[in-house]
């Protein structure tokens, strides 16, 4: 089983194949090559960093958006994406201006407004996920989270608190993304990998 780790400048890389090989993974190909994500059983698409540089990064790597739209979304192989990985799968971005993202769930991504003046931005801590519907790739219990922006729209399958709910999880068929870093959440993050190598979409 060959699961592509997209590399396109853009990802917290080496320590998510490290965290994905501690979970189980064999085979962790960190790619910038479309034809082996075409090929791939599983593919998880990292993230650090602006919304709008990231989509311009992704989209700067020839054929990698194609390919990817093709083995996710018509071919449905499991797909997790992570941080930024994960509000790319929304239309669009407004961090630093409007930027188009990849438009596999209806979404936007928008600065975070907590309601307590206290609470700061970023969102940065250990932080309790609370699944709002069953998913077999998300269970309670709390991760590392690290970001300005978040994802309002839908397939929501989990929250966290952050004076206010702050989505941590969405997902549909094949597709899921995680607002948090498995790979530094420890006993969780591994988990959640481990059930994310086993998910049978």
């Amino acid at each position: 089983m060959t699961l592509a780790l997209i590399d396109y400048g853009a990802g917290n890389l080496h320590s998510v194949a490290n965290a994905l090989k501690a979970a189980g993974a064999t085979d962790v190909a960190i790619t910038a090559d479309p034809d082996l994500v075409r090929r791939a059983d599983r593919i998880v698409l990292p993230g650090v960093g602006a919304f709008g540089a990231c989509a311009a990064a992704l989209r700067g790597v020839p054929g990698m958006v194609d390919a990817l739209d093709q083995r996710v979304r018509h071919d449905g192989v499991p797909f997790l994406g992570i941080c930024v990985g994960m509000q790319l799968m929304a239309e669009i971005g407004e961090e630093m201006g409007e930027h188009a993202g990849l438009g596999w769930i209806e979404g936007r991504v928008r600065l975070l407004t907590p309601s307590d003046p206290a609470a700061k931005v970023p969102h940065m801590g250990w932080n309790d996920v609370r699944p709002t519907c069953p998913h077999p790739l998300i269970e309670a219990g709390e991760a590392y989270f690290l970001h300005s922006y978040a994802f309002e729209g839908a397939d929501v399958v989990a929250t966290t608190d952050h004076a206010g709910p702050v989505v941590a999880a969405i997902a549909r068929d094949n597709m899921a993304g995680v607002q948090f870093h498995p790979e530094k959440s420890q006993r969780y993050g591994l988990a959640l990998l481990e059930r994310f190598l086993e998910w049978r979409p």
